[in-house]
């Protein structure tokens, strides 16, 4: 199993990255970490591939599911949704 990017402490890398001026300039008038910002920001776009690449991957099996549940309905039936 893959873990998540946040999921365990890691060591920092200082790296380049280009990053618009004018983005720039009101992070730092706002105060804002922007190496906290620019992580966090990362790992929402790691987190989002992830998902795309799971559900690419799953596809067929999700497809073969929400067809069985069409034909013969859900294996569960919620308490609520009871007679």
């Amino acid at each position: 199993m893959v873990t998540t990017v946040a999921s365990s402490p890691s060591k920092r890398r200082s790296t380049n990255l280009t990053i618009r001026e004018d983005l720039l300039r009101e992070a730092k008038a706002l105060k804002l970490n922007t190496s906290q910002a620019a992580e966090i920001g990362i790992m929402a776009a790691v987190r989002q591939a992830r998902e795309q690449e799971w559900l690419k991957n799953n596809q067929e099996a999700i497809l073969a599911h929400n067809k069985r549940v069409d034909k013969a309905g859900p294996l569960l039936t919620p308490y609520w949704a009871r007679d």
